[in-house]
């Protein structure tokens, strides 16, 4: 394992600074040099770095979340409040509906299939989306109307919609005696039990830092250990209770900075040295679950039923927006912030498969072909255009 993360270290690296010299995000680098390096390319990756893949994007997801709370404003956060929550839901209900339809048309598949893969689909990756937004809230490029935060908002809920709309699909093609109604109303309980959770910590922890003196590297690994449990007891209670772990672990950094806002300020310094190694492992690794041969088998269709996915995904957004004050533009790079896909996709696109779903095979041809189309449209678009439509 050693040797597989001193090559994406010495390989990510320069691949990350090439892509910034032409002009194009670097984590597109990224994932481009994992899916040439990992098994499905060259094979360079020795398999217990692979094994321990999942839980490696796990932690680095965590860390940018951390530093995305952190960075959140709390009059920005009022502000942009309900029409975070429509962004949260409405895009990607529309989306998975419009993929569902278009399956069903152009594939032969049932409504529960078309739905499965519908919601795989239709979850933004906040892996894409949380990095490109801070650096705009950094740079101080759209933040007077505070569209950083409503987009970092929005798609920190969208994937607990997406996966808990997903697993009730999973329900309705087994058969099982799954109740729709309960699933959906598992979703605001999902995101108050999330935000909950985020609070309890976040104010434990200010209560630690408040009565011992700790070194904020020290304070940074307390936030990062707590943080990573908050997301693992979400794993181990999935089939009984839901928690947005993510959203939770942005509450937490969000919390400290309300309380303690300079020590906020210092832990997100921390953080973003500490996302320089965390950046390279996670877009390397997400880019080595990537396999080409699996996406060429969705073909054309495949390419146009994620392209549908995307106009029901637009539509979304630009309904979610309906009564802001935002200008054309505005709601144009809306549009265009909420395109990427990757995170989601490369962890549960194989599972139908693996529970023996008819189409399993398309279902994650398509999800893998979402990766390839939508991160490096999503992650180009942002990068150009947020100067030009903010």
């Amino acid at each position: 394992m050693a040797a597989s993360l001193a090559i994406i270290l010495l390989l990510g690296m320069p691949t990350k600074r090439l892509f910034e010299k032409l002009r194009m995000p670097g984590l597109l680098g990224m994932l481009l040099l994992g899916i040439l390096i990992g098994p499905h390319g060259f094979n360079l990756l020795q398999e217990d770095m692979i094994m321990i893949s999942g839980d490696l994007r796990s932690i680095a997801l965590i860390i940018i979340l951390l530093r995305a709370g952190l960075g959140i404003n709390r009059d920005d956060l009022i502000k942009i409040g309900t029409t975070a929550l429509k962004m949260s839901c409405i895009p990607g209900l529309i989306e998975g509906l419009f993929v569902a339809i278009a399956s069903v048309i152009l594939l032969g598949f049932t409504f529960a299939q078309g739905g499965i893969l519908g919601f795989i689909i239709a979850a933004v990756s906040p892996a894409v989306i949380v990095p490109s937004m801070l650096k705009l809230m950094d740079d101080n490029i759209g933040t007077e109307k505070g569209i950083p935060t409503l987009i970092l908002a929005g798609a920190s809920i969208d994937d607990v919609f997406a996966i808990t709309i997903f697993s009730a699909f999973l329900g309705l093609y087994s058969g099982s005696n799954i109740n729709v109604g309960v699933q959906l109303l598992n979703i605001p309980v999902s995101i108050f039990l999330g935000i909950m959770a985020g609070i309890i910590i976040g104010l434990i922890l200010i209560k630690v830092f408040k009565n011992y003196h700790i070194r904020d590297t020290n304070k940074l690994l307390l936030i990062l250990g707590f943080s990573i449990l908050l997301n693992q007891l979400e794993g181990a209670l999935r089939t009984k209770l839901q928690v947005a772990s993510l959203l939770g672990v942005m509450t937490i950094g969000f919390v400290i900075i309300e309380k303690l806002p300079q020590v906020g300020k210092r832990l997100s310094n921390k953080f973003n040295k500490v996302w320089i190694l965390a950046e390279i492992l996670l877009f390397v690794l997400v880019g080595a679950q990537v396999d080409i041969d699996v996406a060429i088998k969705a073909g054309k269709i495949g390419v146009v039923i994620i392209l549908i996915g995307l106009i029901g995904r637009s539509i979304g957004v630009i309904i979610s927006l309906l009564g802001t004050d935002y200008n054309w533009k505005e709601r144009l790079f809306c549009v265009i912030a909420y395109i990427p896909k990757a995170t989601v996709q490369a962890a549960i696109g194989a599972v139908p498969l693996s529970l023996g779903i008819d189409s399993g095979d398309m279902i994650l041809a398509i999800a893998v072909l979402s990766i390839l189309i939508t991160a490096p449209l999503g992650a180009i678009g942002i990068h150009y255009s947020s100067e030009k439509l903010l």
